[in-house]
């Protein structure tokens, strides 16, 4: 029988990140700021930095939080639109990796499929598997740093509908969009109310012949400026970054405060945005069936239209709202629950994300599988009883970038802490007084489908999962590493 070989191994590294996308790009400059001994590497599954911002291609796309935020603490964004285009971002985060050096430590087309931990050698084995050869390589790490983002990117959330292989037109989903599609002149059904759906309804109106968005339940839409006037004066006055410090600290007071004023007085807060809904779309406008949620604001994420153009793109009739639910598609459409037959050339089936962890690698520590939805969150950076191993996670109700670049900090700190004692293994131990409580609060169905793979917080410190920046830039930049649910060993002792 011939001996099955075992991936060859490389030379120990300080830390492995995993995911070339904004989080990841911005952990390695970090590391290469604050621990600038450090040998890293970083392993991105596919062929590109980027993430998601090299991922989605569909028309339109960009992101629904400002730049000020989004963008790294550390390289202030210049360019004049606060929401900004996806091909922008994507050359931001790529720009950033060459002007820090840090694109030659990038592995492209190694995906990572397993990682075991064993306490006698203090250090993980990171089995990642090339795409181009199919063959695995094993590296060793006393650091590993996820990176990979929350959702899977080989599949997202696709409902089946009855009578769907009857449809004549074509079926899309925005994660894998055809960049040879032509909706000119089309009839477009956009299934989907989330942020994807208000990006697309706009952006294909421009050129197909009509986009009808059909979703079950309204969402709550707000226009946000796409250039903030304030950003451009302190431009003009201040250094640049100096400007971009002062605009982000004015954009985080701003957001925390209307989330703050949001979750105290839910109804206020729902009629005032309902109301600017009117104010956009007109006083005939049917706003109590297609804009008023059932839900508090926040209990879901807030949908944000630059300079209000989806709001633009139905008043002036090239796009409409229906709310209603699918019976079943047609050779020429979607016929509603309601009797109404949508006619359509294109669906686009803009219905949400597949949610995964940790880049659904298998972990085993000392030889025992670990599994995610049993762990708690350690003060949203590492996982209970997972030694040396971060995760970036963001906020949901703010900018991802800002808790990942508090996140990428903390990890630097943790990491000079246990140089300078020498110190092998650092991992938060669980107590029986956290109680366990969903990770995320949010009640959309991308977050309820995987709710039991999502680690759990505690109720109470370091174990509870703050949604507020300020509260973790405190923690994180002054609490202490030794808070007594960090322990610390050294090689060959599992603390």
């Amino acid at each position: 029988m011939t001996a099955v070989s075992s991936p060859p191994e490389e030379p120990l590294l300080d830390v492995l990140i995993v995911g070339a996308g904004l989080s990841g790009i911005g952990a390695a400059v970090h590391l290469h700021k604050r621990c600038p001994g450090k040998r890293y590497a970083i392993l991105e599954a596919r062929d590109a930095i980027g993430g998601t911002w090299d991922l989605f291609r569909y028309p339109g796309i960009r992101s629904d939080s400002d730049m000020y935020t989004l963008g790294y603490a550390f390289k202030p964004w210049l360019a004049s639109k606060a929401i900004a285009d996806g091909p922008s971002i994507l050359n931001y985060v790529r720009e950033t990796a060459r002007e820090y050096g840090v694109a030659k430590h990038i592995r492209f087309g190694h995906k990572v499929v397993a990682a075991s931990w064993s306490s006698a050698d203090a250090c993980w084995s990171v089995e990642a598997r090339d795409s181009k050869t199919g063959e695995s390589r094993l590296l060793r790490t006393r650091f590993l740093y996820m990176c990979s983002g929350y959702y899977s990117y080989d599949k997202a959330y696709r409902p089946q509908f009855e009578g769907e292989d009857s449809f004549a037109g074509t079926i899309v989903q925005p994660q894998f969009w055809p960049q040879d599609l032509d909706y000119s002149g089309k009839r477009v059904v956009v299934i989907g109310s989330g942020a994807t759906a208000v990006t697309l309804v706009p952006a294909m109106a421009e050129r197909a012949s009509h986009v009808t968005m059909l979703q079950r339940s309204p969402t709550y839409v707000v226009s946000r400026p796409s250039e903030y006037e304030f950003a451009a004066r302190w431009r003009r006055l201040l250094p640049e970054k100096l400007a971009y410090a002062v605009t982000r600290w004015r954009v985080i007071a701003e957001s925390m405060f209307l989330y703050r004023m949001a979750r105290k007085y839910p109804e206020e807060v729902k009629r005032r945005i309902v109301a600017l809904a009117r104010k956009d779309l007109g006083r005939d406008y049917d706003v109590a069936t297609h804009f008023t949620p059932r839900y508090k604001p926040w209990d879901q994420r807030v949908c944000v239209v630059p300079d209000g153009d989806m709001f633009r793109a139905i008043r002036e009739g090239r796009a409409s709202v229906v709310t209603d639910t699918i019976e079943r598609f047609t050779p020429t459409g979607i016929r509603l629950a309601c009797g109404q037959e949508l006619a359509a050339d294109i669906v686009v089936m803009a219905t949400g994300l597949q949610l995964n962890v940790l880049g659904d690698a298998a972990i085993s520590i000392d030889g025992q599988p670990f599994k995610p939805g049993q762990a708690l969150s350690y003060k949203g950076m590492m996982l209970s009883d997972v030694p040396n191993l971060a995760l970036a996670f963001g906020y949901t109700n703010a900018s991802w970038t800002l808790k990942a670049d508090l996140t990428a900090a903390w990890v630097c700190r943790l990491l000079r802490y246990m140089d300078r004692r020498k110190l092998a293994i650092a991992v938060p131990r669980r107590g029986h007084e956290a109680g366990a409580q969903p990770f995320v609060s949010f009640t959309s169905g991308y977050v309820q489908r995987a709710i039991d793979m999502l680690p759990k917080q505690g109720d109470r410190k370091p174990w509870q999962v703050y949604q507020n920046y300020l509260q973790d830039l405190l923690m994180i930049r002054f609490g202490r590493l030794a808070d007594g649910v960090m322990h610390f060993g050294r090689k060959g002792t599992m603390p």
